[in-house]
């Protein structure tokens, strides 16, 4: 007789926790299945598929295995191309400082080789009763003239050529016009201070006179 309600009261009990593991079950499917699905598509298993699938599977990666690999090699080529083309850039940059590095100097030595040039023609023009003495003072200037303009051809450095060409605005700087019979208007008749260049570069241009033609009395 005590055993009948003990009977009774477990039960319920036991019916009681049989729809928690029933509602369980169901959730617990659900994530299990996603998570199958989702790591099918991360990998196929080649042995499980037809072999027409298999060979859609091959040519699918194979594509997109050769996409990739034109992809990186694009990128290498452009890197390959822009390394080549800043190293260029780098050696112009370099060698164009190197040719121009002295040009500040140069500039400021170019009025005293004009000095020198001067006092050179105008020491020759008044040359009749020099003495000896001013005619060894006149070797030592055009000795020094010498070497100035050695030092500057080697620098690069050299004469911008006027005298019977076409007035240039880059290389001439006209100071003035005068009527010429023997050259055509627009064309150099004489320099009248010099003017030099460092390699492609102009210093200072060269002041000229420039033929027009002659005007009719």
């Amino acid at each position: 007789m005590a055993t009948g309600p003990q009977g009774s009261d477990s039960q319920p009990e036991e019916s009681g926790g049989q729809p928690e593991e029933q509602g369980a079950q169901p959730e617990d499917s659900g994530l299990k299945k996603e998570l199958e699905q989702i790591l099918a598509e991360a990998e196929v298993d080649l042995d499980s598929l037809p072999v027409e699938e298999q060979v859609g599977v091959l040519r699918s990666r194979l594509e997109s295995a050769q996409k990739e690999s034109a992809e990186n090699l694009d990128l290498a080529l452009r890197a390959q191309a822009e390394m080549a083309n800043f190293r260029r850039r780098t050696d112009e940059e370099r060698i164009a400082h190197s040719k121009f590095a002295n040009s500040r100097l140069i500039a400021n030595i170019l009025p005293v080789l004009e000095e020198l040039d001067l006092a050179i023609r105008h020491t020759e023009g008044s040359a009749e009763g020099q003495s000896s003495v001013n005619q060894s003072l006149l070797e030592g200037i055009k000795l020094i003239q010498r070497k100035l303009t050695g030092v500057l051809e080697s620098e690069g450095v050299a004469s911008i050529e006027a005298v019977g060409l076409m007035f240039n605005p880059v290389e001439h700087e006209a100071v003035g016009i005068e009527e010429s019979d023997e050259l055509e208007p627009g064309y150099v008749t004489q320099i009248v201070r010099p003017g030099f260049r460092q390699h492609d570069r102009v210093i200072s241009p060269a002041r000229v006179m420039v033929a027009r033609a002659p005007q009719n009395k």
